[in-house]
């Protein structure tokens, strides 16, 4: 594998949750405490950042148009044109220090995204799925801190992070219902190891993890739990990754500089930045919501 290209020395305070529209071939990633939704052109080599007006865990494209965005008050749509936040609902709304983190689609056009607390308070947060018709599912609770969510191949397997926990848990999942089952540990992390963050898997049913801590996003075998490959990053909070480009063969990395002191910026000057490497395997798509 090459060595990570940097894409985008944009030095945000977090950096989060990219996907890739294939329509329009572009990336979309956020800042979440920048409160910016933004958008680079792998064309152009070009990045346009949206002020949104509150903090952002994930953004996805809308099969109608534009995209839905998981903020700290529920689930938006937006609308490029017209600068339109509408909310479609918030689930957590009474709830002062909780906010929405990571999520994705699946393939039915599902949006699935967490909660987590602000203050650090375990067990605060949720996970929902916004189904296409719009209403806003409960899946489970006593979540810390809702990260990464991925499926295997043919979508019988959903996995999922709660970052302290270390560990990606794997579901039996069923695409018509969008139900879970069967919880169990497909990987467990060390303390040593950093902490899971966002994550992707590929065509061949492995899984791409960042590394929180850990300079790294990190090619598991969810089936044994072992590390099989690495892509080194030169910020030590890797934070998320999709796949990209014409091929899905493209990994882009984001990562943060949350949290570091000016001393350890000085040793890691890109932290906060966008990355990217070419793969050897072809990766999943991001799935637009289907509502």
């Amino acid at each position: 594998m090459e060595p990570v290209q940097v894409v985008l020395d944009a030095k945000v305070m977090l950096g989060e949750g990219p996907s890739w529209e294939s329509d329009g071939k572009r990336l979309y990633w956020v800042d979440i405490v920048g409160k910016q939704l933004h958008v680079y052109d792998p064309q152009t080599d070009s990045d346009e950042a949206f002020d949104i007006g509150q903090m952002i865990g994930a953004v996805v494209p809308r099969k109608s148009g534009g995209v839905v965005l998981a903020l700290q008050n529920g689930f938006h749509t937006y609308d490029f044109e017209t600068k339109q936040l509408t909310l479609i609902g918030d689930p957590e709304e009474g709830i002062s220090n909780t906010r929405f983190n990571d999520g994705k689609c699946d393939a039915a056009g599902r949006f699935w995204a967490g909660t987590m607390s602000m203050d650090g308070t375990p067990g605060l947060g949720s996970l929902y799925c916004l189904d296409t018709d719009g209403s806003i599912r409960k899946v489970f609770g006593n979540v810390t801190c809702s990260n990464g969510i991925a499926w295997n191949p043919d979508n019988t397997v959903m996995y999922y992070i709660d970052s302290p926990t270390r560990q990606v848990v794997a579901y039996d999942f069923e695409l018509a219902t969008g139900s879970l089952s069967n919880p169990r540990v497909a990987v467990q992390l060390s303390e040593d190891d950093g902490v899971p963050d966002g994550m992707t898997s590929d065509e061949d049913g492995m899984l791409w993890v960042a590394v929180w801590g850990g300079w790294r996003v990190s090619r598991y075998n969810p089936a044994t739990g072992e590390q099989l490959t690495k892509v080194d990053v030169p910020a030590e909070q890797s934070s998320s990754c999709a796949f990209a480009g014409e091929g899905l063969d493209v990994l882009y990395i984001t990562s943060a500089r949350t949290g570091i002191s000016e001393e350890g910026l000085a040793a890691q000057p890109l932290a906060g930045g966008l990355f990217r490497v070419k793969t050897d395997v072809k990766g999943a798509p991001t799935y637009a919501y289907g509502g």
